[in-house]
């Protein structure tokens, strides 16, 4: 992840809920612009407007009664394995206490696999605050550290066979018989499985893990706001999500724009480990930039600049003086402790681009998607999604001055600033990119 500020004095606009920062993880106050700037500059930092949306989670009355009988539930008890990233595995891990409140089962704190691309070997306590994950939810899906004795012996087959898009009628019919006979239901692979489009107290359900449950472990939170503060401190900043991890290039079927010694790396890793394939590789890298598929990389985020192995971010650099990365903003050991722990890194990512004016991903993505949406709950911070299709022809075309070029990118992206955007304007769209309109309303209501 990469910052960029614009340093100035600030004037605090507090965006934030009382209601809210009980639970939720909010940014710190939003920023005024001042100084000698241009009226472009100070567009790029304004706020998009919110049009008065509010969370609002008000379960009907009958998901609350059942959960006076749900959240006691002490002989049917579902375990789920995670996998991916520490933002994949937020996803799974919604879905996971979704699935559970929907077969009525006490949940088992969820395993996070072990990344085989990172090697990181992190348990949920190390990422997450567990004791405010279980009380968040405990009107709603019971939720243990560990099986008791009496399941330990259970036969734990894994479920692995899952299709995609799956209703709750589904998961019923398909769990509900094995787990009264067994007591016990182990999932692995959730991953896209469960639909985009549920009834609406379970979508409700699913912005409260991810927006009330989904603590991030006191160390993690704490170093990430430090970060945070110490960019706020310098006025406006814009954090980029440039996805440059092996990971992004190994899954997409894209090229790096590092140059043939990186891309022959990721080519050997797509050939040892198929399995992280997305499935979607039968077209070229060609093909799939010009559909707008690819990540932007640092070769298109500094425009038309070469680049070849480390000095990948030097274009960036350049460019932009006040550009600087985690490790950069790091005191001397402060990151330490989380030098082989991808899954802290990435969770540290997002705290300080929570608290960013700006947030724009190079690539959609869990990491996008989690902050349009969390930046949605709090109060419609700007997001800025790039039009990766529409922009590929004019990175291509150099006879564009400066000028030009940034006048088409700013027209090309002057309805995708972060506004509220109902969900269902398009089928299948998540609940956690768009919160709105299940989870966010126009009036005032309690949150829980």
């Amino acid at each position: 992840m990469l910052l960029a500020s614009l340093s100035s004095g600030n004037s605090a606009n507090a965006k934030d809920d009382p209601g809210l920062a009980k639970s939720v993880m909010v940014p710190l106050p939003a920023q005024g612009v001042t100084g000698n700037v241009s009226k472009e500059e100070i567009e790029f930092w304004e706020q998009p407007d919110g049009e008065g949306y509010k969370p609002c989670l008000d379960f009907n009355i009958k998901y609350r009664k059942a959960s006076a009988r749900i959240s006691k539930e002490k002989r049917r008890f579902l375990v789920v394995v995670v996998s991916g990233g520490v933002n994949q595995q937020r996803n799974q891990i919604v879905d996971a206490v979704v699935i559970a409140r929907i077969l009525e089962a006490a949940l088992v704190v969820p395993v996070l696999q072990v990344n085989l691309i990172w090697g990181d070997d992190s348990e949920f306590s190390d990422i997450f605050d567990v004791e405010h994950f279980k009380r968040i939810l405990r009107a709603d899906v019971r939720i243990v550290s560990s099986l008791p004795s009496t399941h330990l012996m259970s036969r734990q087959s894994i479920e692995l066979q899952i299709p995609n898009d799956v209703s709750p009628f589904w998961i019923r019919a398909k769990f509900s018989r094995k787990l009264n006979e067994e007591g016990l239901l182990v999932l692995k692979g959730l991953a896209s499985k469960l639909s985009k489009n549920l009834p609406p107290d379970l979508q409700k359900l699913r912005c409260k893990v991810a927006f009330h449950a989904l603590r991030f472990a006191a160390p993690v939170l704490e170093l990430g706001n430090r970060l945070a503060r110490r960019m706020w401190i310098e006025g406006p900043y814009i954090a980029l999500h440039l996805r440059l991890e092996k990971d992004v290039w190994v899954r997409s079927g894209c090229l790096t724009g590092l140059g043939p010694e990186y891309d022959k790396i990721i080519a050997e890793v797509r050939e040892s480990q198929p399995e992280y394939l997305t499935g979607r590789l039968n077209t070229s890298h060609t093909e799939r930039k010009l559909a707008g598929l690819c990540p932007l990389n640092a070769l298109e985020i500094s425009r038309r600049r070469a680049i070849w192995g480390t000095r990948a971010l030097q274009p960036l650099m350049a460019e932009y003086q006040n550009l600087v990365t985690k490790d950069m903003l790091a005191r001397e050991g402060e990151l330490a402790p989380y030098v082989k722990k991808s899954s802290a890194m990435a969770a540290i990512d997002y705290i300080v681009s929570l608290s960013s004016n700006v947030f724009m991903p190079s690539h959609g993505g869990n990491m996008g998607r989690l902050m349009q949406g969390h930046r949605a709950y709090v109060g419609h911070w700007k997001c800025i999604k790039p039009n990766k299709r529409a922009m590929i022809p004019f990175f291509e075309d150099s006879s564009l001055s400066e000028t030009e070029f940034r006048s088409i990118v700013r027209m090309l992206h002057r309805k995708s600033k972060g506004q509220p955007e109902p969900r269902n304007n398009k089928r299948d769209r998540d609940v956690i990119a768009y919160p709105v309109p299940e989870c966010m309303c126009k009036h005032r209501t309690p949150i829980f």
